[in-house]
């Protein structure tokens, strides 16, 4: 997908010298942070913080906590009482504290927490670097857990070798609601059982929300306590590397939720007051808190701030072997008001005293470090402002993330089924809603993911159908309103896909029309986990039409492999009749014809095509074998031919196009003479 420079937007001219300042404003803090060689050499806190084995015996602590008067190690080893054995000393002349111990003082396995003394006070912390962190039963505190010396996971699998024009198909995913039965799922479960079903289904990439250690399950995974702990609810660490080295054997890459927009407002199982103050990582006063989250913000001013962020970027990198991220609010991060309730409707909006400078600058060096790191990872940005830079490279003075979430597909869809009547369903509206994004940049289509089905919301197709899901859903049941919701719900994905900007996603069974809505067991429900599961016995029973959902969504991924490539193209707009509600363009190769009449059904359509074209059918929402009516034959060929619209001479071929119907046709180059 050919991709514009970022200053060649005119409507950026009057801010170009603001593009240049704030690159080289992060190249100069790069430089700082690491000034005899590449950013991620400096990113290297992980390996120095935290706690060691010490090839040939013995083991070293250290962490960061300037306001600290006092910090030891407790845990299994030592009664969890503050034993001088395990105090730790000041490292003259910084905010560091550092204990080397001998072999025998800790044994792998082994919990423990700090005990820490300030000026006023003191209180229990886990370590800010811990790399394994557990809950316990019956106090449901957490507490640090000691490594195995020697013990390292073996690799079964490399990671896999994308051609450099393959678009990520992404399978957006929750380890812990992965199971049908009402509980928490596992690392392992998921390998065993859902990897086979997204590799069947088509998808190249698997999105891991949840994986950094969070206290509250219900937070989704968004508020982190523990950032470089692989959560143990779901297993063990080496469960969650055993579950990406089956993927990669399977063909599949990994990314992850990385959540540096905000932490937990914990202070025992988080960052809040680590060392009793409230500015040690985070912003002071009211600027260090997010309202409407309740969680804390980072001052992505610090040095040490950027150094334990820009390290935990590299860990997962290297440690899990993710092949890249989705960076999470991101438009929270880039403006002090966190973007809510704005428009972005002009340009100013991207600069001024609204936007937190160091956040874009802590972004722009993220992404230099996740692609020194591992130069095929690729980064996501979820940003709804479209800030200009977001997805296009640093030496255009981007911020050098590779595909930014395109947030307003979802808006659009959701408006259409919610709010408008099916007539008035804009055609050439959803054309530039699905195909428009800034020129530099690549996005991530998608009808809905996780944030619409959250408490108070609905999935797209139960939006569409309502209460009718429940009794409606029966191969040999007959509903009107199912037959409008499978029929829209198969065209909407159609034509996001069709439309992508980059990249494709779609959550975990909204693939399949899941029913109702998400939420995670709580006080508040009964600690009930009926709707933090996903039912797959749906989407296995052939008597029930979410079958036909998933069967859809599964043909559509192999049949669209054209449009999900960088070398695409742009799509080309043949046809949006407001009267009629048919929508046309070609794409790679690809004519897609959609009829969004809800009753009129169109023989002898005519799309304007290349002259001299044959084209055949390739797949169509109406088969029978996808909940539809089977109204088109399959493996039809069409040909062009003149035709007159208006006063001008052109090619056109001829199409039925049913009621609520899309079609997809490929090009069998020029037509065949008589």
């Amino acid at each position: 997908m050919e991709r514009r420079k970022l200053l060649d937007d005119p409507w950026l001219e009057p801010y170009r010298a603001e593009l240049r300042s704030r690159a080289e404003r992060a190249d100069a803090k790069a430089r700082e942070l690491s000034p005899h060689g590449p950013l991620s050499a400096g990113a290297d806190a992980h390996k120095r913080y935290g706690l060691h084995h010490v090839r040939g015996g013995g083991w070293t602590f250290r962490e960061w906590a300037p306001n600290a008067t006092g910090i030891w190690l407790a845990g299994d080893f030592n009664g969890w009482h503050a034993d001088d054995a395990y105090a730790l000393s000041r490292v003259a002349g910084t905010g560091d504290w550092e204990a080397k111990l001998p072999e025998s003082a800790i044994n792998g396995g082994d919990n423990y927490i700090l005990r820490m003394e300030w000026p006023g006070g003191g209180g229990e912390r886990l370590p800010a670097y811990a790399t394994h962190v557990v809950q316990d039963a019956s106090t449901k505190l957490f507490a640090a857990k000691a490594p195995f010396p020697g013990r390292k996971y073996k690799w079964r699998h490399k990671t896999p070798v994308f051609a450099p024009e393959t678009a990520p198909a992404i399978y957006e995913a929750h380890v812990g609601m992965a199971s049908e039965e009402g509980k928490v799922a596992t690392y392992a479960e998921f390998r065993d059982n859902i990897l086979p079903r997204i590799k069947k289904a088509g998808f190249n990439t698997v999105q891991l929300m949840a994986v950094m250690e969070h206290p509250y399950y219900g937070s989704f995974g968004y508020h982190v306590g523990s950032f470089f702990a692989a959560s143990s609810r779901f297993g063990e660490p080496d469960d969650l590397k055993s579950l990406i080295d089956r993927a990669h054997g399977m063909g599949l890459r990994v990314i992850m939720d990385l959540v540096h927009s905000h932490a937990v407002r914990n202070e025992r199982d988080g960052l809040s007051l680590f060392d009793g103050t409230p500015w040690q990582y985070f912003h002071d006063g009211p600027r260090g808190w997010h309202k409407e989250w309740n969680s804390r913000l980072f001052d992505y001013s610090k040095p040490e701030v950027l150094r334990f962020l820009l390290s935990n970027c590299r860990y997962w990198l290297e440690e899990f072997r993710f092949d890249g991220y989705r960076f999470d609010g991101v438009t929270s991060m880039l403006f002090l008001d966190h973007g809510l309730g704005t428009a972005f409707g002009d340009r100013s909006q991207y600069f001024g005293p609204n936007v937190d400078e160091d956040a874009w600058t802590y972004l722009r060096l993220a992404n230099r470090v996740v692609h020194e790191t591992r130069p095929d990872a690729i980064t996501i940005a979820e940003d709804v402002s479209g800030m200009p830079g977001c997805a296009a490279p640093e030496e255009d003075c981007g911020m050098g993330f590779d595909y930014r979430m395109a947030m307003g597909g979802p808006d659009f869809w959701f408006q259409l089924a919610s709010k408008t009547r099916d007539d008035d369903w804009p055609m050439e509206g959803m054309f530039r809603e699905l195909s428009g994004k800034r020129a530099e940049e690549r996005t991530v289509s998608y009808v809905e993911c996780h944030d619409q089905a959250l408490v108070g919301g609905k999935t797209f197709f139960f939006q569409l159908a309502d209460a009718a899901v429940y009794d409606g859903m029966r191969r040999d049941q007959q509903s009107l309103a199912i037959d409008r919701a499978m029929a829209l719900h198969k065209m909407a994905r159609l034509a996001t896909c069709a439309l992508n900007g980059g990249a494709y996603l779609e959550f975990m069974g909204n693939e399949f029309g899941h029913p109702e809505w998400i939420d995670f067991p709580r006080a508040e429900n009964g600690w009930d986990y009926s709707h933090a599961r996903r039912q797959w016995s749906l989407r296995d029973d052939p008597c029930l039409k979410f079958k036909a959902l998933g069967d859809f969504t599964e043909a559509m991924l192999a049949a669209l492999r054209p449009v999900l490539s960088d070398k695409a193209g742009e799509p080309l707009l043949l046809a949006a009749d407001e009267k009629r509600k048919i929508l046309a363009f070609m794409r790679a190769g690809m004519l897609f014809a959609f009829n969004f009449n809800p009753s009129e059904s169109f023989e002898g359509c005519g799309i304007t095509v290349p002259p001299a074209t044959r084209w055949r059918h390739v797949i169509d929402t109406d088969e029978k074998r996808f909940g539809g009516f089977g109204r088109i034959a399959p493996g039809m060929e069409y040909n062009s031919a003149p035709a007159r619209a208006g006063a001008e001479l052109v090619s056109q071929t001829l199409l039925y196009l049913p009621a609520r119907t899309a079609l997809v046709l490929t090009c069998l180059r020029p037509a065949r003479r008589r």
